[in-house]
């Protein structure tokens, strides 16, 4: 971390490339929130994530998103001060590097890498059970199909993917809504029941969940509204973005927490018993409370929304890679196809980089690496609270941005929590990041520190300085 970036304008450029390619400017707030929306896909976490966290957390599970939530609200502060200062498709990267050095924003790419590999295919498999009503489908084949139509849908103009997928967005919405209804209008237990802290165990009985439950359960529970930072990768193709990246941060964790959250809180109280809570079948549940045709109308409701959150994974992803190749992240010929853009202006070799390897991850067990991305976005997001503890120095200081309230106490305050959260995660998910990121600390110490006059010159673009 003491190998700090250089002021962007005097980074030195390869002489094959001395003009890095900028994406165009195309939405505004309301297409931006769509994209990010899009990306949390709450109606994919509410019958994807949550069911497990039901597993594990029974009557607690709502309490635990919530508190997950309010961090969020820290984390989204962060990323709102520190997406306006440094607004570049590189997200968390670009942001760390400029203010924490080259080696933070190194490992941060890194660590967000992880997650926008493997979660796509993690949720596209589930694509399959919500189809099961129409059709069966093998999972791997069903997820493999969801990831290959994302690739497409994300090769075309972003306005036209912001449209695509806030028609998508609404069905999932009118889906949680459904949810939520039938679970208020069904209760079996009163709001004192989300406090109960309430299991069942492997023979059905109810047990207590610990408080060292619930913080362990975090990890994921920050996964479950984690796409609101999807807004500072699309940085660059925001209109105005020194105002519209905090507006669009801010108002995607407030929407869908909301739409995630209500749904919770309606299943816990509708739930017949701990044991149907537990077991966490959210579509046989539904169908008790109607009938049929309204479970099915659900299930393809979902289906279409984690196609939603397939294209937008994968245009955010595509966007990753774009900005690393730009920055000269990896060896020449990597960089230039990288970096190429396509008719419509998105960078099509990237797109297709992340999304014909997530068809492939479909046929791969990702149960171990599903634990590794909530370390990872637990890491991740530690570290930009301490870039966002290091924005107010030299000329950062100065910079037009949107600035948090309490700074510094809120990121020292989510810093400490953070660490205290990955403390209480399973060692061998916390083994196998930490081996990845020692092999990516080994490619910065062999290939990008001895060449840093020409590789991992992070920069943001021309419109965007200050």
């Amino acid at each position: 971390m003491t190998d700090t970036l250089r002021p962007v304008d005097t980074a030195v450029p390869e002489a094959t490339d001395s003009n890095p390619k900028a994406l165009k400017r195309s939405i505004g707030i309301v297409g931006g929130t769509l994209l990010t929306l899009s990306c949390v896909t709450p109606a994919s976490t509410l019958f994807v994530v949550v069911p497990d966290l039901f597993g594990t957390l029974g009557t607690a599970t709502a309490l635990t998103i919530a508190i997950g939530s309010l961090l969020c609200i820290a984390v989204a502060f962060c990323y709102s001060e520190l997406g306006t200062l440094i607004p570049s498709a590189g997200g968390e990267y670009a942001m760390v590097s400029t203010m924490a050095g080259r080696l933070a924003g190194w490992l941060v790419f890194v660590l967000s890498l992880l997650v926008v590999m493997i979660v796509p295919p993690v949720i596209a498999m589930g694509t399959a059970d919500y189809l099961a009503p129409v059709v069966h489908l093998d999972p791997s084949i069903a997820g493999a199909g969801v990831m290959l139509l994302a690739t497409l849908a994300g090769l075309l103009d972003l306005r036209a993917n912001a449209w695509i997928t806030g028609v998508f967005l609404v069905l999932e919405v009118i889906a949680a809504a459904v949810v939520a209804v039938l679970g208020f209008a069904h209760s079996e237990r009163g709001v004192d029941s989300l406090m109960s802290m309430q299991v069942a165990d492997a023979h059905g009985h109810p047990d207590t969940v610990t408080a060292m439950l619930v913080v362990s359960g975090l990890a994921i529970a920050l996964f479950v509204t984690q796409g609101f930072s999807t807004a500072v990768y699309l940085s660059e193709e925001l209109e105005h973005p020194r105002r519209n990246v905090a507006r669009t941060v801010l108002a995607t964790l407030a929407i869908s927490t909301v739409i995630i959250l209500v749904p919770v809180a309606a299943i816990t109280m509708g739930a017949s018993n701990i044991s149907e809570l537990s077991g966490g079948d959210i579509s046989s549940m539904v169908t008790a409370w109607s009938n049929s045709a309204v479970g099915t109308f659900v299930s393809l409701c979902v289906a279409l929304a984690i196609i939603n959150a397939g294209i937008v994974m994968v245009i955010q992803n595509s966007r990753v890679l774009f900005a690393s190749a730009r920055d000269k992240a990896w060896p020449t010929p990597v960089n230039t196809a990288f970096a190429r853009l396509g008719r419509f202006g998105s960078p099509w070799v990237a797109t297709l980089a992340v999304g014909v390897p997530g068809a492939l991850l479909c046929f791969v067990n990702l149960d171990t690496l599903y634990g590794v991305t909530g370390v990872s976005v637990t890491g991740m997001y530690l570290l930009v609270a301490v870039a966002a503890l290091l924005s107010r120095r030299g000329s950062h200081k100065h910079t037009p941005a949107w600035r948090m309230p309490l700074w510094p106490a809120m990121p020292v305050l989510l810093i400490a929590v953070l660490a205290y959260i990955l403390t209480q995660q399973e060692t061998t998910y916390l083994l196998w990041t930490g081996g990845i990121t020692a092999a990516a600390t080994l490619y910065w110490a062999l290939y990008l520190r001895p060449r840093k006059d020409t590789r991992w010159l992070v920069s943001i673009p021309e419109d965007a300085r200050a």
